[in-house]
């Protein structure tokens, strides 16, 4: 996959899982949090009012330390097909 196809495609999971409504479990958003925060290379800390989440994020984000951007954002698509394909 070119480096333009993996972006498109990307683009595409994320919006597929912004349009869903349905809530998903903690463990699956954890690693799309931290696949996206990778492969948009965003640095900001996690931060909120509860200490537990922001540790669990901050865990995820360790997770992701030795990938390449071009590598979170295919870990995310892989986890977005394997969420919609496993889902029901």
């Amino acid at each position: 996959m070119t480096s333009e196809e993996l972006d498109i495609a990307f683009k595409k999971a994320v919006k597929s899982i912004n349009e869903h409504t349905e809530p998903f479990p903690a463990d699956v958003l954890l690693r799309l949090y931290a696949y996206y925060k990778k492969a948009t290379n965003s640095d900001d800390r996690p931060s909120g009012s509860n200490p537990l989440i922001s540790a669990f994020k901050t865990n995820a984000l360790f997770q992701t330390k030795e990938m390449t951007m071009d590598q979170a954002k295919q870990a995310y698509i892989d986890a977005v097909r394997q969420y919609f394909l496993y889902r029901k």
